[in-house]
C-alpha cells in the first residue's frame, strides 16, 4: 500500500488514515491502556493527535505511525517517533513511543514494531540517539525499553511538565539508546 512506511513479518507500520479514528479512540478510552496517563482521551483529542501526526510526518519525515496486523489489516495502535518537548530535554531529541490495544499485549507486537522503527530512524533518518520515558510505575513500558536496549538515566528522571504538580503520575523515568 502507498501509505506503508515499514513492514515486519507480522506488522505493517504506516501513515494514518481517517478510518483509524474509531479504533484509536477506543484504545484511548480503554482504562487498562490509559492507566499511566492522567485521563482517557476523547474522540476530539484522538482526532487532534492523528492530525498532529500527519502534520509531523509531512514536516519531519517521521511520526508516531499507525500499526496494523499484516494478515488481517486490523489496526492495533501506534509505534513511532516524536520530537521531545524542550521542557523535558534541552537537546533536540527524538522519542520513540507506543500505545497498543490491550487485547494485543504480550504478543511482542510493540517490540517488533519498535525494533524496525529504530532501524529506520538510524538508517533512513540519520538519527543517532533515541529516548523514551514513562511514569515510574509503568513497569510494562519500562521493561520494553530495557528489552530494546535502552538504558535508564536516573539523573534525567523528571516531573512531566504537562501533568499537574503532586499528581501520582507526574514523576517520569528517562531512558536513552545510541543507535
Amino acid at each position: 500500500m502507498l501509505d506503508t512506511v515499514l513492514e515486519t513479518s507480522r506488522l505493517i507500520i504506516r501513515e494514518w488514515r481517517d478510518s483509524d479514528l474509531a479504533p484509536m479512540t477506543a484504545i484511548n478510552q480503554d482504562p487498562k491502556v490509559m492507566e499511566y496517563f492522567p485521563a482517557l482521551k476523547s474522540e476530539a483529542e484522538t482526532r487532534s493527535f492523528i492530525e498532529g501526526n500527519k502534520a509531523l510526518q509531512a514536516r519531519e519525515g517521521y511520526c508516531l505511525y499507525a500499526v496494523e496486523l499484516k494478515d488481517t489489516q486490523q489496526f492495533i495502535g501506534f509505534v513511532g517517533l516524536s520530537p521531545v518537548d524542550s521542557r523535558i530535554s534541552k537537546s533536540s531529541t527524538v522519542e520513540i513511543g507506543w500505545r497498543v490495544a490491550s487485547e494485543f499485549w504480550g504478543k511482542g507486537y510493540a517490540t517488533e514494531a519498535a525494533q524496525v522503527v529504530m532501524e529506520h530512524a538510524h538508517s533512513k533518518l540519520g538519527i543517532t540517539e533515541l529516548v523514551s520515558f514513562t511514569t515510574t510505575d509503568n513497569f510494562r513500558s519500562s521493561q520494553l525499553m530495557l528489552r530494546l536496549g535502552f538504558a535508564h538515566y536516573a539523573e534525567e528522571d523528571f516531573d512531566h511538565p504537562r501533568i499537574d504538580d503532586g499528581h501520582k503520575l507526574q514523576r517520569h523515568v528517562f531512558y536513552r539508546k545510541k543507535l
